[in-house]
């Protein structure tokens, strides 16, 4: 397989308006204008991102131009995609806050210098400036029964919950990225399919020029849940290599063929045989190989060596301790960056996913006493050593 088939197929759900005509663009040498955005709803980046991450990664090899989009004024609207009830909208200053580290983040994955450097964007700097007649022009191009044929919209209506008027806005306001970023491609998760075809539509309205899109696959388990995000399990990208490396060996065995598609570029020829064959052991490659991508291989023999002493062989970890400054439960976790939220941090205690010295604490009001080290775990396999700070 070349790297334009590898491309074209590795971890890729569909393209639009297909795979052939994408593959035809590229083979002819033209260099590719192509972008995701990055909704800064949380202040880190997480393993979903880090699927799209990869795919931007090939492109960047292949020497398009790639722009990693940061979403500070969608995201102050919100995504609705998936959502049964409207989010909560953030102000400019929470987005800024939430995506300041994440150039750095990303450039574990992405190179931001050299001859073709990712050009990193925030789609304020035009948005700000989008007037009411300009709106309305924009708008124009998509109907009503375009945007309500959503199936959260419709499961809403049906259980008479509302559906406001800001939240048909957001597939115009990633649409009108497109136009001004003058892309070529959009990449995404396939769960932003219809906000990336809002812009092929209102691409082809204004400038009658086509934008592929192309989605990428979710790394998902058996019953469609997306992995990561169960009881203890969130990774971000702000974690620790020992968190990530524990947060890997979590997965279920059913999903280690498709993580390795999504988050390596390990070959993946006789893959599914070596699985069946040793779980574990590939468990623990994949855990290796990406963990070894976003930080160093010394780094990760390190997170492996504790992984294997901590859960295999029983031992106490040998931990960096960390200073905290909250001394409630719940809190103490979001900074840590064990829960994205307060409110994940309450879940987490509640559902019985955190111990604190080896004792299941499920009351979010729980204070952590002052000046004694402590290990705090969360599920089966992130934990921390921290001491609260008098």
């Amino acid at each position: 397989m070349d790297e334009i088939q590898n491309l074209l197929t590795r971890g890729v759900e569909k393209i639009y308006p297909s795979r052939q005509e994408l593959e035809k663009v590229l083979r002819s040498g033209k260099k590719l204008r192509l972008y995701q955005g990055f909704d800064p709803s949380m202040p880190s980046l997480h393993l979903g991102n880090f699927v799209g991450l990869m795919k931007l990664r090939q492109l960047q090899k292949l020497g398009h131009k790639v722009i990693f989009l940061v979403g500070d004024f969608t995201g102050m609207i919100g995504d609705p995609t998936d959502k049964l009830a409207t989010r909560k909208m953030l102000t400019r200053e929470e987005t800024l806050k939430n995506s300041q580290t994440w150039k750095d983040q990303a450039s574990r994955v992405l190179n931001f210098e050299g001859d073709n450097p990712v050009k990193m964007l925030f789609n304020s700097e035009w948005l700000d400036k989008v007037n009411f007649k300009d709106l309305i022009g924009y708008t124009s191009h998509f109907t009503f029964q375009q945007l309500i044929e959503r199936d959260m919209f419709q499961k809403r209506l049906k259980e008479d919950k509302p559906i406001y008027l800001h939240e048909f806005l957001y597939p115009v306001a990633q649409a009108i990225d497109c136009i001004v970023m003058d892309v070529d491609l959009e990449i995404g998760g396939n769960d932003q399919t219809f906000n990336m075809l809002a812009g092929r539509t209102l691409m082809k309205g204004i400038k009658n020029k086509e934008k592929f899109v192309l989605s990428t696959k979710l790394l998902v388990d058996k019953d469609g849940d997306k992995v990561g995000k169960t009881t203890g399990n969130a990774l971000f990208l702000d974690s620790t290599p020992e968190n990530f490396y524990g947060g890997i060996m979590s997965f279920p065995d059913e999903v280690i063929a498709l993580a390795f598609e999504l988050l390596t570029e390990v070959d993946l020829e006789g893959l599914e045989a070596k699985i069946k064959q040793d779980p574990m052991g590939e468990k623990k490659r994949l855990a290796f190989e990406i963990v070894k991508l976003l930080w160093s291989e010394e780094d990760t023999q390190k997170a492996q060596d504790i992984f294997e002493k901590t859960f295999q062989k029983k031992e106490s970890p040998n931990l960096e301790v960390k200073v905290i400054k909250n001394a409630k439960l719940e809190d103490a976790l979001v900074e840590l960056n064990l829960a994205a939220s307060k409110n994940e941090a309450k879940r987490l205690i509640q559902q019985g996913g955190v111990d604190v010295e080896e004792e299941k604490v499920v009351d979010s009001n729980f204070k952590l006493p002052e000046n004694k080290e402590m290990i705090i775990k969360v599920g089966k396999t992130k934990f921390v050593k921290i001491k609260k700070c008098i």
